[in-house]
Order: structure tokens, then C-alpha cells, then sequence
């Protein structure tokens, strides 16, 4: 098995595709380890970052802009303004638009939203969803429809979502989910699977997703970082992704 630094790295190939490296995490509004949480990130080298419970409340901005710096990467999109998931991003993406997203609120329930964008990475163009969906089944299964309602409305020919779906495989947000779009994991399994809790995984509820078209090289959690690391900078494992993105034509 690939360890992580030897996973295909951020590259453009001679048609214009883009071998593009994507993290999906958790970080628990940052309340752990911080420089933990940025070694973790900074491991895995990625060109963009799909988190989930980014800091929400007072100065949330100059923390997330800490958190981008520590992993020597920017901000994209999301916060408090996405009710929690975030977009961070190497230099090597070229943005092309943002938007953050609010769902329906339910009374009582915590808000959830969706972060997007679209980038472009050498001659590919790349719309990009991180989400967080609801511990309750029955919003959970709607808001699934509406993460599928809003890759339509990214007008992209490739989308990836990316995120904490709060659910394990075959539950039906899941299923809503995978009926359009390509798991990662079942698609390129690589490292393990469970991403929750991090001190001892024992299910799968994050994952990476990708509209058809998009290649899976490998997806998982990394197998090789410190497990030090992983298990103090938040209560998820990271899943990480090595996708090949087609050039526009």
C-alpha cells in the first residue's frame, strides 16, 4: 500500500487533466490541538480542504485564517456564514466563484449549511461542496437532497461533496447520496475506512464524493501519519482523496 507522501501528487497531465489531492475533515470548532490539527493537514498535502465544524462564534474569521496559515494554505469560502463547513486551498487553484449556502432551519435543531465553490486546476474546472448534515434521520435525508439540488446549481461538469454525513453506508441520506454520486472509498479503497471516533474508529460516517467523470485513485484515511496527532486534534479521522479531474473540452 501507498503511504501517503507517495499517493500521486498535485499534478496536470499533457491533456490538461488535473490530478487533484482533497481532504475531508472534521475539526471540532478547532477546540483540540491546534498545531496537531495542522500537521495533520499539512501531512497530507492537499490542494483543497473540505472541513466541517469550522469555529462559528466570536473572531471566527481569525481563527479559521489560523488554521489556513498553520496548513500553508488559504481561505476559500464558509465559516459562520456557512454554519460551519469551510474551503481551504492551495495556491495552485485559480477561484473561480463562492458561495455559502444556509438549509432550512429546523426549531430546535442546529443549523446546518453548505460551503462551494469552483475552482479551476490546470486545464480542469472543479465545483467543490463541503457539508455537515443533521443528526436526525429525517432532516438528514432531506438535506442529502438538497447537497444533490445544489451540485445542479453549480452548472460544473465535475463536482466533488465532501463531509461529515453523520451517517453510515446504506442509511438513506447515504443512499440518496450515492445514488447520483460515486463513493469515494468503494470506488479506490486505500489506508482504512473508519473515521469516527478518532481514538477508536469503529464506523464510517465522512466521506468523499464525486459526480461521474471524475476518476478515483485512491480515497481513506491516511494509514502512516502520527496517530498522536490524529487522536488530539479532533474527535474525526481525515479522509483523504487522489482524484483525476478531465480537462474542459
Amino acid at each position: 500500500m501507498a503511504t501517503t507522501s507517495e499517493l500521486p501528487h498535485s499534478a496536470t497531465e499533457p491533456d490538461g487533466s488535473a490530478v487533484v489531492r482533497v481532504l475531508s475533515y472534521n475539526v471540532r470548532s478547532m477546540r483540540d490541538d491546534e498545531d496537531a490539527l495542522a500537521r495533520v493537514i499539512r501531512a497530507c498535502a492537499p490542494d483543497v480542504v473540505c472541513v466541517q465544524e469550522a469555529p462559528r462564534f466570536f473572531r471566527w474569521r481569525k481563527h479559521a485564517a489560523r488554521l489556513a496559515a498553520k496548513s500553508e494554505l488559504v481561505m476559500l469560502s464558509g465559516g459562520a456564514t456557512a454554519a460551519g463547513p469551510l474551503l481551504l486551498c492551495s495556491l495552485r487553484a485559480t477561484v473561480e466563484r463562492t458561495e455559502d449556502v444556509l438549509l432550512p432551519l429546523t426549531p430546535g435543531r442546529h443549523r446546518r449549511g453548505l460551503a462551494t465553490a469552483v475552482v479551476r486546476l490546470g486545464g480542469a474546472r472543479l465545483g467543490l461542496i463541503s457539508c455537515h448534515l443533521s443528526l436526525a434521520t429525517e432532516e438528514r435525508t432531506a438535506q442529502a437532497g438538497l447537497v444533490l439540488d445544489r451540485v445542479a446549481a453549480l452548472g460544473t461538469p465535475y463536482t466533488l461533496v465532501a463531509g461529515d454525513l453523520n451517517e453510515r453506508p446504506g442509511g438513506p441520506a447515504w443512499t440518496r447520496l450515492t445514488k447520483d454520486l460515486t463513493d469515494g472509498w468503494e470506488a479506490a479503497p486505500w489506508g482504512t475506512e473508519h473515521t469516527f471516533p478518532a481514538t477508536a474508529p469503529d464506523r464510517r460516517i465522512d466521506a468523499i464524493l464525486t459526480t461521474p467523470g471524475i476518476e478515483v485513485l485512491s480515497c481513506g484515511v491516511p494509514p502512516d501519519l502520527d496517530r498522536r496527532d490524529l487522536e488530539t486534534a479532533t474527535d474525526h479521522l481525515p479522509v483523504l482523496a487522489v482524484v483525476r479531474v478531465p480537462a474542459i473540452r
